[in-house]
Order: structure tokens, then C-alpha cells, then sequence
């Protein structure tokens, strides 16, 4: 095993050593020109890999639909990540360990944020290369396709030789605030956000085949919020046929939308924080976004309030900005029967990490004795303390570190095994595929395990470009080589397996065969029952 990553590494150093001969950054006038509906774009080759960033895919105005591009004359330069969507709070001040490990890039932001990159072998060998099209993170309020530095697409194209597509849209209270009861021009808006996504899927369909890619074989893909995006697509009818398999990591926590009566209350008190008359909704269009941003969180915590002394819980990890089922783009609940039956020819990989959120929620408790663990654990679950210690054990037996009892995840997973549970059980569907991540990275001393996007550099092959949270060394780059092969696999065929790991079989809810990946990757039953049945109980 020694002289396995030893020799791994060896290769590793050897094929750096051998990029950096061919890493030459290839401009100009001429170079990486190719065609889209609106107009010629010019890119960048690097390391073999065209590369376009900031392209236009669509154009919306305040609360508007999205529509396409104007044309434009000339050839448009393309070798900038675009603008990303305003954030409803500004970041301006960071807490230093955890920045380290994200190593954010914020990006600078305009409401004209609907752009899209391109990585792309090729763009002139007539080939048609699967399309990974990758939603972005940040719950349905932040984020961008250039927030972390594992969504670099560039590894993943050259690995395996597909197209890889990432994507800005509007957030938050932009693309989001459910002002249908104001007129017609406005009666998409509760769900703006999710439709600037099938304009980019549009935009995929109509140009992609300049770009080396296949129109009729895109995969999407998210995480966390990207992958609740997933979701959402796949309970979209207007999505439907822009996409043909779907990828879902740690994006499975929720499972039914909010209703119309809800956002449109929020609107209505969005229009009272802000002194404006019904029949002067128009103004919206122009308030000042902080003014505006500061509104709608406002309306947000008096709505909430509302509901909870009326006993109606919000969806999700409470109210906030997100779809919503409006009657039309989103008919049905994300988890229905109605939702599931639409994307029942859609094969699924979904997933989480084993950690997740839990680092950071217990963070204190790290390197806290074995006393110091149970009494808090004792505390929390009271009568049901030995039981959920006896559950965890179960299912994590080989955990060493007292916290590790502490730090599994109740709040992805329940949702990830919902949903392949029933999707696996339709009549004549397409496959599913489970997996769960459970490698622990080393950075500050093993503090972070699993957490929620530590599968990103692996899934994308830039264990390098996020080293500060992976740490690098061989063993992350030999899981990396295995998790990017199933995902490229996955886009290509509609199953992740590939000869450099264990076979991984569909998932059923017989056998629950789940792909754990880890320094050694190895498929097992679903192995926390008795831990998920407990939390199910709270």
C-alpha cells in the first residue's frame, strides 16, 4: 500500500512537472473565437482547455423575465468571470480559520448578473462532449460559479474530456419576491430565479454544440443550495428535456415548497416596510437594493412571526427566499408524487457528506473529553442519550475521537434517502445511485471532518486549487482521481462506475447500496437506520 502512494505521488510530481512545460496561457485576437446566437466570443486556451467566462446567456430587468441577449457586433471578449448577484448582506468581515479553508472569491456584483463559463476541450473537432452544468451553492440567497475554488471546470474538461458549464442567476429577494398579485407583467416572479436557470439550459441547448459539447446530453449538477436547485428542476415542467441526468449533493433538505398565500404576504409587507401603496408596486423597480434587500428581511421575520402564532412552520431551515409553488413554473411540491413522475426518466446520483454543518455547530467541543462529550450529549437527548450514543457507534464504529459522537449529520441525509428511496421504487425508472462522503481532511489537526463541501475538489479534481481545505497529499488525489472518474462517468453513460473503484451498484430500498467514499471506497448498506429513525423521532 506504502509503495502504491508513493508511486501515485511520484506520478503526480511527474505529470505537475510535465503541465507546467505545456501550461502557457494561449491569447489573442484569433484565438478560442467561436460562435453563439447573440454574437462571436473570444476566449483563452490553458493547459489545453478553451476557456470562456462572463458570456451573456440572458438579460432581465427588476422582477422581469429573463430574455435573450441582444445581438452584438464584433467579436465580445470572454476571459472574466461576470458579475455575480447582490447579496442581501454584504460581506465585510470574515472569521479567519474557516476563510482559509473556503478561501473565498467574492467576486463583484450587479443586478445584471446572468452569465455563464465554458470549459471546453475543444471547439472545433466536431465532437459532441457531455455538458456538466453546475449550479452553484449558497442556499437560494448567496453564491456564485466562482465563490470557491473547487468550481474551477477546467481539471474536470481535461480529465474527462467533457464540457463543463457554470452559471450566475438572481437571488434572494431579486429573483424570488412574489409580486403575481400586482398584474400580469409580474406573474412569474415568485420563482424569477429558477427560470433565469432554464434560460441558461436554453442557452446550453442553442450553443453548447459550438463549444464541443452535446445538446442532448447534459447533466446538472449542484451542491447545498445547487443541489436543492436540482431538485427544484426536476420538478419543473418547463425544465423538462434541457436536461437529462441529474446530480444532487447535500442538496436534499427540502422537500416541499412554499405556498402562493405565503409569498404573497411577503410581498405585501415588503410594500409596507417600504411606505408604498399597492397600486405603486412599479417603484420597486427602482428602490436602492440595500433599501430594498433591508425590507425584504424585515418582511420575511414579521410573516414568520405570523405563521408561527397561526402554528404553520416554514419550509426548509425557516423563511427565507426561495421557489415556491406558484401554480404554473412550480406546480407541484418537490417531493410529490406529481414531481417525481416528471423526472421519472431522469437517472439520479444523490448524496451527502457525513459531517456536514456539524463542525461548525460543535466546533467547541473538538478535542473535548469523552466526559465533557457525553454530558452535552446528555443534555441535549436526555432519556434518549444511550440510544442515540448506541446508534452513532452503530453506524460509525471505527470513530476514536469523542466529538465524532457529536458531529453526524441529521440535517442533509434524512432528505438524501427520502428522495432515492422513493425515486428508486418508481415503476420503470431511471436509476439511482447513492453515495455518502465520508473522507476526514486533515487541515487544522482534522477540525473540519466531512463538512459540508469538502466533496467539491474531489467531484471537480482540484484537490490543488483547494488545497487549504483538502490539505493535498496522495491520498486526496487518489480520491479525487475516483470521484471525478464516477462523476464523468455518471454524464456520459447515466452510471458512475468506472474500473478504478468497487462496483457501484443502483440503489434499491431492499439492499441500499451506498457508495461511501473514502481513502478506501467500498459500497455498504445504508448503515445509520437506527441514528436517522432517532432524529426522525425529534
Amino acid at each position: 500500500m506504502k509503495l502504491k502512494k508513493a508511486l501515485f505521488l511520484f506520478l503526480i510530481v511527474v505529470g505537475t512537472s510535465s503541465l507546467h512545460s505545456q501550461s502557457e496561457v494561449v491569447t489573442g485576437a484569433d484565438v478560442a473565437v467561436t460562435d453563439t446566437e447573440s454574437g462571436k466570443v473570444r476566449g483563452f486556451i490553458q493547459n489545453g482547455i478553451y476557456t470562456y467566462k462572463g458570456i451573456p446567456y440572458a438579460t432581465a430587468d427588476r422582477f422581469m423575465p429573463a430574455k435573450k441577449v441582444e445581438p452584438w457586433e464584433g467579436i465580445r471578449s470572454s476571459t472574466m468571470y461576470g458579475p455575480v448577484a447582490p447579496l442581501m448582506t454584504p460581506t465585510t468581515q470574515v472569521q479567519d480559520e474557516s476563510e482559509f479553508v473556503f478561501d473565498h472569491d467574492w467576486g463583484y456584483t450587479s443586478e445584471d448578473c446572468l452569465r455563464l463559463n465554458v470549459w471546453t476541450p475543444s471547439i472545433d473537432d466536431d465532437k459532441k462532449r457531455p455538458v456538466l452544468f453546475w449550479i452553484h451553492g449558497g442556499g437560494f440567497t448567496a453564491g456564485s460559479s466562482q465563490e470557491l475554488p473547487s468550481y474551477h471546470g477546467e481539471n474536470l474538461s481535461n480529465k474527462g474530456d467533457v464540457v463543463v458549464v457554470s452559471i450566475n442567476h438572481r437571488l434572494n429577494i431579486l429573483g424570488f419576491l412574489d409580486l403575481s398579485a400586482y398584474g400580469d407583467k409580474y406573474k412569474e416572479t415568485a420563482n424569477n430565479s429558477m427560470l433565469d436557470i432554464v434560460a441558461a439550459l436554453d442557452w446550453v441547448k442553442a450553443n453548447i454544440a459550438n463549444f464541443g459539447g452535446d445538446p442532448n446530453n447534459v447533466t446538472i449538477f449542484g451542491q447545498s443550495g445547487g443541489g436543492a436547485k436540482v431538485n427544484t428542476l426536476m420538478a419543473m415542467p418547463r425544465a423538462k428535456g434541457l436536461f437529462h441526468k441529474a446530480i444532487n449533493q447535500s442538496g436534499s433538505f427540502r422537500g416541499s415548497l412554499s405556498k402562493k398565500e405565503t409569498t404573497r404576504a411577503i410581498a405585501a409587507e415588503v410594500l409596507n416596510q417600504l411606505s408604498l401603496s399597492e397600486d405603486q408596486v412599479d417603484s420597486l423597480q427602482t428602490v436602492p437594493f440595500d433599501e430594498l434587500s433591508k425590507a425584504g428581511l424585515a418582511a420575511l421575520e414579521v410573516v414568520a412571526e405570523k405563521m408561527r402564532e397561526e402554528g404553520n412552520a416554514p419550509v426548509g431551515f425557516g423563511l427565507s427566499w426561495g421557489p415556491s409553488m406558484d401554480g404554473n413554473v412550480l406546480p407541484h411540491d418537490l417531493f410529490s408524487d406529481e414531481a417525481f413522475q416528471l423526472s421519472k426518466d431522469i437517472p439520479l446520483m444523490v448524496g451527502t457528506t457525513k459531517n456536514e454543518f456539524t463542525p461548525f455547530r460543535n466546533g467547541r467541543f473538538f478535542n473535548a473529553s469523552e466526559d465533557e462529550v457525553m454530558a452535552h450529549i446528555k443534555e441535549t437527548y436526555k432519556d434518549k442519550a444511550d440510544h442515540y450514543v448506541t446508534a452513532v457507534k452503530k453506524a460509525y464504529p471505527n470513530d476514536t475521537r469523542p466529538s465524532d459522537l457529536m458531529d453526524i449529520d441529521a440535517t442533509f441525509r434524512p432528505g438524501a434517502v427520502y428522495q432515492a428511496n422513493k425515486k428508486s421504487q418508481l415503476a420503470d425508472g431511471a436509476p439511482v445511485y447513492m453515495y455518502m462522503f465520508t473522507w476526514q481532511s486533515p487541515v487544522f489537526d482534522g477540525k473540519y471532518k466531512a463538512l459540508h463541501c469538502m466533496e467539491l475538489p474531489f467531484v471537480f479534481d482540484n484537490v490543488e486549487r483547494a488545497r487549504q481545505m483538502t490539505g493535498g497529499g496522495s491520498e486526496a488525489h487518489m480520491l479525487a482521481d475516483k470521484m471525478s472518474s464516477a462523476w464523468i462517468s455518471f454524464a456520459k453513460t447515466g452510471n458512475p462506475d468506472h474500473d478504478g473503484m468497487p462496483q457501484w451498484p443502483q440503489y434499491n430500498t431492499e439492499n441500499t447500496p451506498t457508495m461511501f467514499f473514502d481513502n478506501t471506497c467500498e459500497v455498504k448498506p445504508q448503515h445509520d437506520k437506527e441514528f436517522l429513525a432517532l432524529m426522525a423521532e425529534r
